[in-house]
């Protein structure tokens, strides 16, 4: 009988050098992006062939990146490849983010016959204002209502009358949409379109696992709670539908998202009803207040930019009152801080007497415009009454603005 050998040791350094080989493979990988990325965001309006071509296969080099990553699960890459562009060219963060957000959120499918079809995955955010909380045995029970209004979006002409559009009975919160990872969305899609183009009865795998854990209730039964909630649905439709054609004169292409936007503006007046049925069940009153419908990273970003914004908002509100100071009293400072470790927009509201009256942070948004961020902060700072405001390089260590600048009006 022979005897039992030990391991031998070259096997696991073999295994080793194997892992490694793979995280030097990611790092290609994730370098590539990058590179890639810096290269195809400048302006070139060469009409040398050469170049044209070498174009040509840099960006289809750069969707095979992103394509090979999305279905191997490799989210890492993606990530760690937009952070490093966020450093290193802004234009470039901009265009890959794009880039890298579309091929998991829009599936092209090219079928047999030569035709193409395109599905896509959206949300529509929404703020919910409901006594206590919404509450999860109740939501989407109701389903008349959920018929109705999964019928209402081609009946609104929000999508084309010959797409077809499935809803997802849920009401995703915030931390299940933000959870969900590019290649997760992307196997959702996937879901989707075998149960809508190919008419397969196979289960959503993907689409359920988006489902996470239901929030923990922070509110009493008598609270006015403020939720923001994603409706999340899917379009399927011929990718040459004239339905989606954006004009390409600018005069015409404004009136086309004008006309969009009054359409979306009548949707959301008439199917609040039914969306209340479909979030409350025990004659709870509940107001509904619709974002625009998006794409997945694109309304995702808008829901979440709202909601911090209004928790910003009312935080400054809160302080003041305590203070007993007038908004129009008040000199507010808007910055970046480095809170814990992350970058945070923060403003901060002092008295005529140059006292700290109340401050507040809030995420900054995932485009990285900074200035963007300022502006809209003014805005909303202006609806609650505030008007002289300041912009700081930054705020140090112990809350002290640096740099401060008046803001120009």
């Amino acid at each position: 009988m022979p005897k039992n050998k030990r391991p031998v040791p070259r096997k696991a350094s073999e295994s080793n050098k194997s892992n490694e080989w793979a995280d030097d493979k990611d790092e290609i990988q994730t370098q590539a992006l990058c590179d890639l990325a810096i290269v195809l965001a400048e302006q070139d309006d060469s009409e040398d062939a050469a170049e044209i071509e070498a174009r040509r296969q840099s960006h289809a080099d750069l969707h095979k990146v992103i394509r090979k990553s999305l279905q191997q699960k490799k989210d890492e890459i993606l990530y760690d490849a937009i952070e490093r562009t966020r450093y290193a060219d802004s234009d470039a963060f901009q265009f890959l983010k794009t880039t890298i957000e579309e091929a998991s959120e829009v599936l092209l499918v090219r079928r047999d016959n030569g035709k193409a079809l395109e599905l896509n995955v959206f949300v529509i955010p929404l703020f919910a204002r409901v006594a206590g909380g919404l509450k999860r045995e109740q939501c989407f029970q109701d389903d008349e209502a959920f018929a109705a209004l999964s019928a209402s979006i081609k009946e609104a002409q929000l999508e084309s009358p010959d797409a077809s559009v499935v809803l997802v009975s849920h009401a995703y919160h915030m931390d299940e949409i933000d959870s969900i990872r590019y290649s997760d969305l992307f196997e959702m899609n996937r879901d989707a379109f075998a149960a809508m183009a190919d008419k397969k009865l196979a289960p959503a795998t993907a689409i359920e696992r988006s489902f996470g854990t239901w929030p923990d209730n922070q509110f009493a039964a008598d609270d006015e709670a403020l939720e923001l909630r994603f409706l999340l649905g899917f379009a399927l439709k011929s990718a040459d539908d004239p339905f989606y054609l954006v004009p390409a004169d600018e005069a015409a292409a404004d009136a086309y998202f004008a006309a969009r936007q009054e359409r979306f503006q009548q949707w959301a007046e008439r199917v609040a009803p039914l969306v209340q049925r479909c979030l409350v069940t025990d004659g709870s009153e509940i107001a509904i207040h619709f974002l625009y419908q998006d794409l997945f990273h694109g309304g995702k970003e808008r829901g979440m930019a709202e909601y911090f914004m209004l928790l910003m908002m009312s935080e400054l509100n809160h302080g003041l009152e305590q203070k007993g100071c007038a908004p129009y009293d008040a000199r507010a400072v808007v910055g970046p801080a480095d809170v814990r470790g992350e970058m945070l927009l923060r403003v901060s509201l002092y008295g005529h007497d140059g006292v700290l009256l109340v401050s507040a942070e809030k995420p900054l948004g995932a485009t990285g415009d900074l200035q963007a961020e300022i502006d809209d902060v003014y805005d909303a700072l202006t609806t609650i009454g505030i008007t002289s405001l300041a912009v700081a390089m930054k705020f140090d260590a112990d809350g002290q603005p640096l740099d401060v600048q008046a803001y120009p009006v």
